[in-house]
């Protein structure tokens, strides 16, 4: 059962797009006259400063009637997109290296605190002990 009392429909056919830390849900379900529909969820992992997490979600509910409209502007937009920008992604932090801005700052404040680097120390012989 969900939030608002309701009783979530079961799914028919279901796909699943994994996507970094958002996931897609595609499912299929049915209305109480049998007809089919369909759902989109983007679901959003979130970390919490304690290291415990949460999904924020946000749902689509598109119908039968609307698939033509919809499929005909997702394709336009789409294909506008990788017309105008190339298939490369070019955010960067979509990149595999990309650090998040306080990850940086964390690694600088290790570093400035780390005990001195070996080259520091002076070179010892065991035959001077």
């Amino acid at each position: 059962m969900s939030d608002n009392g309701t009783i979530e429909k079961e799914e028919i056919f279901s796909k699943v797009l994994r996507a970094g830390r958002r996931t897609y849900f595609f499912d299929v379900r049915a209305t109480k006259a049998n007809d089919y529909y369909l759902t989109i969820t983007e679901s959003k992992k979130f970390t919490n400063d304690d290291g415990s997490f949460h999904y924020k979600k946000h749902k689509i509910y598109l119908y039968k009637e609307d698939f033509a409209g919809f499929n005909e502007i997702l394709q336009e937009m789409t294909d506008y997109i990788l017309n105008e920008k190339g298939e490369e992604v070019i955010s960067e932090r979509h990149q595999k290296n990309f650090k998040k801005e306080y990850e940086e700052e964390e690694e600088r404040k290790v570093e400035a605190t780390a005990s001195p680097s070996a080259a520091a120390f002076t070179d010892i012989s065991f035959e001077d002990i």
